[in-house]
């Protein structure tokens, strides 16, 4: 199967990984145009986004089908759950924490939930073992995501739970998420099950965000167009990454995730004009690199 293909799966992976990764400076750029301030209004901003993304995903395949997408009532708690861990958990841990620490400490923690994805796997399926190579890619894999982040005064403060903690607890729920996706996908299509947790899970966000008083600013053209990028990526990127779990084993996908955040560093220095032309990213590329083709490598 062409979607089994280790070429094809590393075109696609990292196509997901750029995305995600634009998501970083269009979210900081977002705060500015949407005036957001405050978890309560971040968590508003996220809801909106992925709920909007979930009906994007349902009316794009629905109109592709040529009737509306619809899920089996076995499989909603499993979607819902899906939803709830997926965005509702994974990104209420992750802008709270984010308030609390560094941007550097972040994305070190959250570039961490492939190696929890694999590990989970190994215990949740007997097809996923962990092995010394995938132990080894891995290692490689976040020692490049150290290096990127390396900069002066980066680890100078401590380790608080309402700061790094909550953000670890994002990256947890984000690996076993990888692994639920995997679970879950032989009850329904990728598509539908893309569409049904972002919708909910961002249903609860956004409940949430307006319980906290969440505010958002007014939409102008401008912001408009990049709310809807965001949005429209979040469609794209959780439909192609459901299918290719679908299709291939956990570890085969989930290392690629190492990339995310050596793509956000290089479009904030596009997007936001950050000095990126230095040796930690440049040595945090090979690394990332080298841990994905040792992870995906043909055994002799």
């Amino acid at each position: 199967m062409t979607i089994q293909k280790t070429p094809v799966v590393a075109v696609l992976a990292l196509f997901c990984c750029l995305l995600w990764g634009s998501a970083f400076p269009c979210i900081k750029i977002g705060y500015e145009w949407f005036a957001i301030e405050g978890a309560g209004s971040q968590m508003l901003f996220a809801g909106w986004r992925f709920f909007c993304a979930g009906a994007m995903t349902f009316f794009l395949f629905s109109f592709k089908e040529r009737k509306p997408l619809q899920m089996k009532k076995s499989s909603i708690p499993f979607v819902f759950g899906q939803g709830v861990l997926q965005t509702t958990i994974q990104y209420f841990f992750f802008y709270l924490g984010l308030a609390n620490t560094t941007g550097a400490k972040g994305s070190i923690i959250t570039a961490s939930n492939a190696f929890f994805a694999i590990i989970i796997a190994h215990f949740l399926m007997k097809e996923e073992r962990f092995t010394w190579k995938k132990a080894i890619g891995c290692i490689v894999g976040f020692a490049g995501v150290v290096v990127v982040n390396l900069t002066p005064g980066a680890w100078d403060s401590g380790f608080a739970w309402n700061g790094e903690g909550f953000v670890l607890l994002c990256a947890v729920a984000y690996g076993a998420s990888t692994v639920t996706t995997k679970l879950i996908s032989k009850r329904e299509k990728p598509e539908t099950i893309t569409a049904y947790q972002l919708m909910m899970g961002g249903a609860i966000l956004i409940l949430m965000g307006y319980l906290a008083g969440g505010t958002m600013g007014e939409f102008t053209p401008k912001s408009a167009c990049l709310f809807f990028y965001l949005a429209f990526l979040s469609t794209i990127s959780f439909t192609i990454w459901a299918i290719l779990l679908k299709h291939n084993p956990v570890g085969k996908v989930a290392p690629f995730g190492f990339t995310i955040p050596v793509f956000g560093t290089a479009l904030s220095g596009l997007l936001l004009h950050e000095n990126i032309l230095t040796w930690n990213n440049l040595a945090a590329l090979l690394l990332v690199s080298g841990g994905i083709l040792w992870v995906n490598r043909r055994e002799p």
